[in-house]
């Protein structure tokens, strides 16, 4: 059986203000494409659908119109759950007029979980659909005053989806987690409580699926094993994702439950860059870009407006920073004032030195003499 999974589609998201309506058109143009070309048995989305719970009314546009292309012109089963980005009873409705023999559609925690079942030419597959969902909801959810973390939901859901999986059957997990030993990106909103780790969750909770897709972390990865995989967000949402290679992924699951992944690779609209180097140089390069800019100025001295003159070049700049200001500063304690404190001169020569590995210049010196009889015959 082929699927594709993706995840973390955001829809009516932003970047740093910047609309991203035209970048999820054409990504959601790559997914149906990728329906066509490969013809997958089911597309999973896992989680996030949208960026939050009350999406912008072009947002849902957007995603209806894409899965009603899905619907009428593939043959693909969908998997859909709520993330933590989304309203559960909003992606819960969508269920209402789907065939439930080609779709599974799960927004809030259900204690009756029941698979999506496939017929195929190799035997039967399970798609077990679990939902995010917060501790007090999984505790009246399952009736259960022990579930205390993301990590007890998931165990509940797991139990509960166990039980209604045939015999023999080849069985898929779709979940919206931090499995422990993944690597996150800032763009991600936590899920809860993080204090000693407990925000994540163990892989072995999905021991006895053959493969696990996964939403929540933006970058696609596997964790701990090959079937328990991230596929990754379409589009870079923040400037640690600079240059990342997104995708969504195939996946063949052979016979006997072996999975095998093949990355299909997102080609955005506009990339997410970060650009280090003088004003100068930019200018005099001339090379102008539509792409989503971090510029980090390595020049020495503050610039006038240093902003308008990128955004002239770059358009889609969003961030401005100097090199020198991310550069920690050594903070080593002195080794011990050695200039006596009657002479306020030298005690500034001296502390000037510490901090910025340079003696003051002749100017300074004037300056800081001119201020100390300034404020001597203020006191006189």
């Amino acid at each position: 059986m082929r699927i594709l999974h993706t995840s973390d589609w955001h829809l009516g998201r932003q970047f740093h203000g910047q609309s991203l309506e035209a970048d999820h058109a054409a990504v959601l143009d790559q997914v149906y494409e990728a329906l066509i070309t490969h013809t997958p048995n089911v597309l999973i989305i896992a989680g996030d659908i949208y960026d939050r719970a009350s999406p912008p009314a072009s947002a849902v546009r957007q995603f209806n119109a894409f899965i009603k292309r899905v619907a009428s012109t593939t043959e693909s089963a969908i998997v859909m759950i709520a993330g933590n980005h989304d309203s559960g009873d909003r992606i819960e409705s969508m269920s209402i007029m789907t065939d439930p023999n080609r779709a599974l559609i799960r927004g809030p925690l259900i204690a009756d979980e029941r698979p999506l079942v496939l017929e195929h030419v190799n035997g039967p597959v399970a798609f077990s659909a679990l939902p995010f969902g917060y501790e007090f909801a999984a505790r009246e959810c399952f009736d259960s005053t022990e579930i205390e973390s993301p990590a007890d939901v998931i165990r509940a859901q797991i139990a509960a989806a166990k039980a209604h999986v045939p015999e023999d059957t080849r069985w898929v997990i779709v979940a919206h987690a931090f499995v422990a030993g993944a690597s996150p990106s800032e763009s991600e909103r936590n899920l809860g409580r993080t204090v000693g780790g407990i925000e994540t969750v163990p892989a072995d909770v999905f021991d006895g699926a053959n493969y696990v897709a996964l939403g929540h972390l933006h970058r696609p990865q596997t964790v701990e094993h090959d079937h328990i995989r991230y596929s990754g967000s379409p589009l870079a949402f923040g400037f640690d994702e600079s240059d990342a290679n997104k995708s969504m992924s195939l996946v063949e699951l052979s016979k006997e439950g072996a999975v095998t992944v093949k990355e299909i690779p997102f080609a955005p609209i506009r990339q997410v860059r970060t650009l280090r180097g003088k004003l100068s140089d930019f200018i005099a390069s001339g090379q102008a870009s539509d792409d989503f800019i971090k510029v980090v100025l390595t020049d020495e001295g503050r610039l006038i407006d240093p902003m308008k003159q990128v955004r002239g070049l770059y358009p889609n700049a969003s961030v401005l920073s100097y090199e020198r200001d991310e550069i920690p500063h050594d903070v080593t304690p002195a080794e011990g004032v050695k200039a006596a404190l009657t002479q306020p001169v030298d005690v500034i020569g001296e502390f000037l030195t510490h901090l910025r590995g340079t003696s003051q210049t002749e100017p300074e010196t004037a300056i800081i003499d001119a201020s100390l009889t300034s404020l001597t015959e203020a006191e006189g």
